[in-house]
């Protein structure tokens, strides 16, 4: 039994969660509110692991990165990172047009928000010269972040055992995390059913427009902007790509939810289309890597719903700062299911928003991963497709 549901599908689980935690909620408020005990067990798990997973994952990532001199690579590259950064923008502007609020628990000390971008980038500095280990004690992303690239860069120069030993490391702390989200089911049935018992069922409004926001940002990016990058690239009609992307890719993605699992399907779709091999045989598991347009958008909106939440301002360049952060965070997703989840309190550290409150709102996103996972791999996988054949198509 516990193989059955070590390895059953995880969205089918969580689906469960949510439908139980809604009728144990209608049926008996106070088991409800008592089942809050495992939505807090399953948050502090979270804020465990996700501190060391961005430590290893940065500094395994760049100690182990290999260099390419295909000519192609770069121009790929580079609409990757456009495409990942206009997604957080979009974001950023869809947030300030339909304002989200969540349902946290907040104390005194989590309100501490920065009055503007003068004090942003002040709290930033100190945070990036933080010691490493008070950064991973106290969840201080910003320093582990530099810490992690510090690392990652200066080792790319050390002996091969060590970036193999770093890899191991790193794999090894991937695979924590998956055992933990594998208990996201019953962490999300005591956070819905808690939350439910407190608030009643007006709080899945919130949910419903928390992931209303989500995807609407992710059609739009799909069907707007990245056609948009692909005609200014190509000066051609970006739809006939596009569509094909998103039927032959983006599908298949919608149901692994593992941009990396969907590699073997994008090279095959790169070889229909006649691309040049050299090119896609790299853009493809790169872009699986660092093209992150989904992680983006949902790093921002989860972010800003936390600052709404917490009545914080937000001015245009502190918004501008989150995008760059949040493009950042999404490069560095990790391939486990939920991965740009744990990368929410890095940009929820930019308003001062305490490593307690930021993973109540991560608990939160494993709430509407049901779509938003799905949603955001399918907009992922088939942008690297559709990124790849702009630049390597035999007449691009």
């Amino acid at each position: 039994m516990i193989g059955r549901l070590a390895s059953g599908n995880l969205i089918l689980q969580i689906g469960i969660g949510i439908v139980a935690a809604i009728l144990l909620s209608l049926a008996s408020p106070p088991w409800a509110a008592n089942a809050m005990l495992l939505g807090q067990l399953f948050v502090a798990a979270l804020k465990a692991v996700a501190p060391v997973l961005v430590l290893v994952l940065v500094a395994s990532a760049l100690a182990n990165q290999k260099s390419t001199h295909a000519a192609q690579m770069q121009p790929i590259v580079a609409l990757y990172l456009i495409g990942t950064l206009s997604a957080a923008l979009l974001a950023v502007t869809m947030s300030a047009l339909f304002p989200t609020t969540l349902t946290l628990v907040v104390t005194a000390t989590d309100l501490a928000p920065p009055e503007g971008i003068a004090e942003v980038l002040n709290n930033l500095l100190f945070k990036l010269v933080d010691n490493p280990v008070n950064a991973i004690l106290t969840g201080n992303y910003i320093g582990i972040l530099v810490w992690g690239v510090a690392l990652g860069l200066l080792l790319r120069r050390g002996a091969e055992s060590t970036r193999v030993l770093l890899n191991d490391v790193s794999d090894a702390v991937t695979q924590i995390v998956r055992i933990v989200i594998r208990f996201a089911p019953l962490g999300i049935f005591g956070l819905v059913a808690g939350n439910l018992a407190a608030g009643g069922l007006g709080e899945l409004t919130k949910y419903a427009h928390l992931l209303g926001v989500l995807l609407s940002c992710m059609l739009i990016m799909a069907l707007a902007v990245n056609p948009l990058i692909v005609y200014v690239k190509t000066r051609r009609n970006p739809y006939p790509l596009v569509f094909t992307a998103l039927r032959e890719s983006g599908i298949t993605a919608f149901f692994t939810r593992s941009s990396a699992a969907n590699v073997p399907v994008n090279l095959a779709l790169c070889e229909r289309l006649d691309l040049e091999r050299d090119t896609y045989a790299v853009s493809i598991p790169l872009g699986a890597t660092i093209n992150m347009g989904g992680a983006a958008i949902t790093i921002t909106v989860l972010t800003l719903a936390a600052v709404n939440t917490l009545g914080t301002e937000v001015d245009v360049l502190t918004a501008l700062l989150l995008s760059f952060v949040a493009a950042l965070s999404a490069c560095g997703a990790s391939g486990v299911a939920g991965g740009s989840l744990l990368l929410i309190p890095l940009a929820c550290s930019l308003f001062g928003i305490s490593n307690d409150v930021a993973m109540q709102v991560v608990a939160v996103g494993f709430v509407v991963s049901v779509l938003q996972d799905s949603a955001e791999t399918a907009l992922n996988s088939s942008t690297d497709v559709v990124f790849t054949a702009a630049v390597a198509g035999k007449d691009a």
